[in-house]
């Protein structure tokens, strides 16, 4: 097992949408002879996207696993998503990586997605690689590239590779450290040879520099190097290894995935310089019992523990769930505690995902990524434990909800169904949220952005065999008063036999905002019976319900009932009921009645060159700037902002940004609407009822 995990190499591949992630991970897999032919990402036949929503999209909704082998070391190998709707798959999954491969294409450079993954391997503290890929398409530019790498990354990029000819031309790779050029056929197969004289200058510059970077991971390869000593590939190589672990440096490789140029030697640095489960070390968790930290070396013999960073549900085959393993060893079948749920769970069967299958495992051991069918109560971010050892892993947080939907069923009688469907899609997909507001009767449904709400919907349909419609939310306004009124209401029927009588005064005033609802009973000398008073407030609080102005709750209000009459005969709770409510109909129409709005708090990052635009855009939306901070290379601004100007902010904060602004949103209280807008809202509410 211990030798097992020394050559494992768990690697991520991380990076924007359509750098090519998906093809590098194709073409790895053929290579190693996993598969027999190189899928097309726009012919929809890769291993690791595979499914319809992926398909139809040319681009990865969700994070494929899959393994291979080469140069006696196993690599499992996740395949990442790029696209912002779909990234804190990218988040949780990557914690089950030691390292990542950070792919930037060499015509867009850097992009905001790049920026983010390496902001989440950065937080892992994961060691990357480089692999600057598409050399081989018009207005393809290494040297840009890296620069743009240098300017946006921390540790600094050391280019270890240097691309021989450019754009169609591009046809193989020179590597610096054993001063050796390779190129490569159609068929992607290398042939070594010497270096092209007219790159010898360059090639001895870039040397240089790497030389100078490389010995930094090492004291004494340092001292060599002033000395003036001629280091060995050996020493290189091994210092090379000291920088990658210890983020010290980040090293750049180069080559075109549908070409398959570069990408052996991008393999065999996997192989000799990513960090195995022993180099990433111990994993810090909580003792559940105590609340005190431990932690757990990555060593075979010690308590089994581990921790879910994917689930995936079928509506046939049940729930699968995905799991790195931190610390010991797993046979093919038995069970483990759950520390989040505080329960214990039974697995029939081991599993190891490759791409859209899953092959039975007769055991695994630390560093190991591997899967079990239907438990019962586990989902993505819990701890796996031995039940005698208990540890809790703090996992990684999803990103924030940006955009919300209501979901509407298309047929009649799919409500209840779309409910507990969508529940079952966010067992999978924690970046989604599902709530039921009962102001407005709506299910809404929050996620990224408008494809990853789409992306759902459609596997509703596929998995589920429901149809949704989204519409835009509807804001949940409420009413109050702003004036103190006295009135009376009053209800009287007589007919034949018993008739109706109730009769009561009431004082309506205004509370303060967030304080509710309040009744008192200020009746005396017994002109209204103790048993009709409940009947009153009953009254009151079923007519608050709709409010006088557009039907909403009406809100922070106190009611005392003063005074009243009744009847010996033709009194009773129902008539007092109706009195109760006849009261507060006309008290609310008398005292000023306004709406009140919801008032969020928001929060956006954004880099510095579009403050002027988000703050004009946030005055013209009626926002209130609270405070800016800056963090990093970005400023944050905080503002308090009514939630119907920002249902659909998006969007247009990443045109403003070209997609660099991110946004988090939290309710923070209600807040009057000025008039103008308010008589608009209420106009068109009373059209709608027309």
């Amino acid at each position: 097992m211990t030798e097992m995990a020394d050559n494992l190499r768990n690697v991520a591949l991380i990076g924007h949408g359509g750098a090519g992630k998906t093809s590098l991970a194709e073409v790895m897999l053929y290579k190693s002879g996993v598969i027999k032919r190189i899928g097309r990402v726009e012919d929809g036949n890769t291993a690791m996207d595979f499914e319809p929503e992926e398909i139809r999209r040319t681009s990865s909704i969700s994070s494929g696993f899959h393994q291979f082998t080469w140069k006696k070391h196993t690599v499992n190998l996740i395949d990442t998503p790029g696209d912002q709707n779909f990234f804190s798959d990218t988040k949780y999954c990557l914690q089950a990586a030691d390292g990542a491969i950070v792919v930037i294409d060499a015509v867009d450079g850097v992009k905001v997605q790049t920026e983010q993954a390496w902001e989440f391997a950065r937080e892992l503290g994961q060691p990357c690689v480089i692999f600057i890929n598409k050399l081989d398409r018009e207005r393809a530019d290494f040297f840009r590239t890296f620069e743009d790498a240098k300017r946006s990354f921390e540790p600094k990029p050391v280019i270890i590779q240097l691309p021989l000819g450019s754009e169609a031309e591009f046809n193989g790779i020179v590597d610096l450290i054993t001063l050796k050029a390779y190129t490569y056929d159609a068929e992607g197969k290398a042939t070594a040879g010497e270096i092209p004289s007219a790159m010898l200058d360059t090639v001895e510059t870039e040397k240089e520099a790497l030389i100078e970077n490389i010995a930094e991971a090492d004291d004494e390869l340092i001292e060599r190097y002033l000395d003036g000593e001629t280091l060995s590939e050996e020493d290189l190589k091994s210092a090379l290894r000291k920088g990658i672990l210890a983020r010290i440096f980040v090293p750049i490789v180069c080559g075109s995935a549908t070409k398959n140029i570069g990408i052996d030697l991008l393999m065999n640095l996997i192989a000799s310089a990513m960090p195995t489960p022993q180099d990433a070390g111990p994993r810090i968790g909580i003792d559940p019992g105590t609340g005190q930290e431990i932690e757990r070396a990555p060593d075979p013999d010690a308590p089994f523990s581990g921790f879910v960073v994917k689930t995936l549900t079928d509506p046939y085959a049940g729930r699968l769930t995905i799991f790195r393993v931190v610390s010991g060893t797993l046979g093919a079948d038995g069970t483990f505690y759950n520390s989040n749920k505080e329960t214990k769970e039974r697995f029939n069967q081991l599993l190891t995902i490759a791409g859209k299958e899953q092959r039975p495992a007769t055991g695994a051991g630390p560093g190991a990524i591997v899967a079990v069918a239907k438990l019962k109560e586990t989902a993505t971010g819990d701890t796996l434990c031995d039940d005698a050892k208990k540890i809790k892993y703090q996992c990684v947080q999803p990103l924030p909800s940006l955009i919300s939907f209501a979901v509407e069923a298309k047929s009649k009688g799919d409500e209840d169904k779309i409910f507990s469907s969508l529940n079952r899609l966010l067992e999978e997909d924690p970046a989604l949220k599902l709530d039921r507001i009962s102001e407005t009767k709506e299910i809404i449904l929050s996620g990224l952005g408008q494809i990853h709400i789409e992306a759902t919907v459609e596997k509703l349909k596929r998995k589920f065999n429901v149809e949704v419609q989204l519409m835009t939310p509807k804001v949940p306004y409420r009413e109050t008063i702003k004036k103190k009124v006295r009135v009376q209401g009053k209800h009287k029927k007589q007919t034949g036999g018993h008739g109706q009588y109730g009769d009561c005064w009431i004082q309506m005033e205004p509370m303060p905002r967030g304080k509710g609802f309040e009744f008192v009973d200020g009746v005396v000398g017994g002109v209204i019976p103790k048993t009709y008073i409940p009947a009153v407030e009953k009254g009151i609080i079923e007519s608050a319900q709709k409010g006088v102005l557009g039907g909403f709750p009406c809100v922070d209000f106190k009611v005392t009932l003063d005074d009243g009459s009744f009847h010996a005969v033709d009194s009773s709770e129902m008539a007092f009921k109706i009195a109760g409510s006849l009261a507060f109909k006309k008290a609310a129409e008398q005292a000023e009645p306004v709406l009140l709005e919801p008032i969020m708090e928001l929060t956006v990052t954004t880099p510095d060159e579009y403050m002027g635009d988000i703050m004009g855009d946030l005055n013209g939306r009626r926002g209130r700037v609270l405070g800016m901070d800056s963090a990093g290379k970005n400023q944050v601004i905080k503002a308090h902002v009514p939630m119907a100007e920002f249902l659909s902010y998006a969007p247009d904060l990443r045109s403003m940004t070209g997609g660099r602004g991110i946004f988090s949103m939290t309710f923070s209280h209600y807040d009057e609407v000025p008039s103008q807008i308010a008589e608009k809202i209420v106009e068109e509410i009373n059209k709608s009822k027309g």
